[in-house]
């Protein structure tokens, strides 16, 4: 039985669908939902690290998630902020960490040599979690 999701988002149009796919799985399990963005952390090598959103961005992009599932009907929720330098790792590691029994997330609609040369984070988190994962289109 669920317990325990977490859902990743950046704050785009595919994310959210993960974000309203969770909060209804949240709504019919009783599950507790946890939104995270992860805020990559970029450059660092010879100069400082910065991270993708301020403070304030990424509260911004979590407040938005919060609202997405509030009105699908989750009301046991919290929201998160993780800094990391590759999102599905992150993703992976917070799950474990917070004993997350299912990942909902959304994914973008990559095909072809772009998918190829970019990757997927949802095919990365996919093959990788410990737990269930499903992904939102």
């Amino acid at each position: 039985m669920t317990k325990k999701i977490l859902c990743p988002t950046d704050g785009s149009d595919h994310a959210n669908l993960g974000v309203i796919q969770a909060a209804e799985l949240a709504r019919l399990t009783g599950a507790h939902l946890t939104i995270c963005a992860i805020n990559l952390a970029l450059g660092g090598a010879r100069g400082p690290l910065i991270n993708q959103w301020s403070d304030e961005e990424a509260e911004g992009v979590l407040q938005k998630a919060a609202a997405e599932a509030k009105a699908a009907g989750a009301t046991d929720m919290n929201t998160v902020a993780v800094v990391s330098r590759s999102a599905g790792p992150a993703i992976i590691a917070y799950g474990e960490e917070i004993g997350a029994d299912h990942i909902v997330m959304g994914t973008g609609d990559k095909r072809g040599v772009k998918r190829l040369v970019l990757g997927s984070v949802a095919a990365e988190v996919a093959g990788q979690a410990h737990c269930t994962v499903t992904i939102a289109r």
